[in-house]
């Protein structure tokens, strides 16, 4: 079952790497950004690096696309978990990857611990942005603070990595296929320990 999911994924993956040698990479990375936000299983950063590196004067459009298409779709996954969740959950469970009954209860808590942190952080790192776009909607998140706090970790991550492309250019890209997600955690658990500390002082 795994090994059928993984090669799904996988050709999916190559679909969206294809659009880089397209007439139209950009809107198909709004379109990709807007979609893994709430039921796509592939993140845009692969096309995003692909076209920064093909529109070297664009990397910071690019990324403003890729940051405004994503939390488009967060407020669309929100949508779906505080007003459709019960005809849809079955469907989610069963066919989108990364989506597990276990998992959103943990997301549940995770929300009720850290709340506005819990989406900063989903909206920077690796973790599946779709899963706590949903489960937002449907644990009642505030709005406003979800926006803001899904602007805030998408626009962190695609600006991070377009910026990387603009300061060292094509040189960049094995590093970034290698580390950034590492980078990235290492980034998150420091800002995490700041506002714990900021907390308990």
């Amino acid at each position: 079952m795994h090994s059928k999911e993984n090669g799904i994924v996988r050709r999916l993956y190559d679909w969206v790497i294809h659009w880089g040698d397209t007439p139209y990479g950009t809107p198909a990375l709004a379109g990709i950004s807007f979609a893994e936000s709430s039921v796509f299983p592939v993140p845009p950063d692969p096309l995003l690096i692909c076209l920064c590196l093909g529109e070297k004067s664009r990397p910071l459009r690019l990324a403003a696309v890729c940051t405004c298409a994503s939390v488009s779709g967060g407020i669309f996954g929100y949508i779906i978990g505080a007003w459709f969740w019960t005809m849809t959950s079955s469907f989610f469970f069963e066919f989108v990857p990364g989506f597990t009954s276990e998992g959103f209860l943990e997301v549940g808590t995770l929300y009720n611990s850290w709340g506005f942190l819990a989406v900063f952080l989903a909206g920077l790192t690796p973790i599946p942005y779709k899963v706590f776009t949903i489960s937002a909607g449907v644990f009642g998140i505030n709005f406003p603070l979800f926006v803001l706090a899904s602007f805030l970790g998408r626009s962190l991550r695609f600006f991070i990595l377009a910026g990387l492309i603009v300061v060292f250019g094509p040189s960049i890209k094995d590093f970034i296929d290698r580390y950034f997600s590492l980078l990235v955690w290492l980034f998150s658990a420091l800002l995490l320990l700041g506002f714990l500390s900021i907390a308990f002082i």
